[in-house]
């Protein structure tokens, strides 16, 4: 990894949705340093990794054995144009 940048306030207060956009990005660390001396560290986030819980509805409700077979007549009618 490269080394951080260092850039000094009032720059980074002129550019700061651009510096932040890079960062975001991937790019470097970004050290904000006051009359030469460093401050703060601007540093990309770590994305949020949302674990999936699979079957959490399990058991909550039953799928008819005849959830596929054809509709009857009576109803198919009604989706019939007229």
């Amino acid at each position: 990894m490269a080394a951080p940048t260092v850039i000094n306030i009032h720059q980074a207060k002129t550019h700061l949705s651009r510096i932040v956009e890079e960062v975001a990005a991937g790019g470097n660390e970004v050290i904000i340093a006051k009359a030469g001396r460093p401050v703060a560290k601007l540093v990309p986030l770590a994305p949020v990794v949302q674990k999936k819980h699979l079957g959490l509805l399990r058991g909550t409700f039953a799928i008819p054995d005849d959830f596929d077979a054809p509709l009857p007549a009576a109803i198919l009618e009604t989706f019939e144009a007229r």
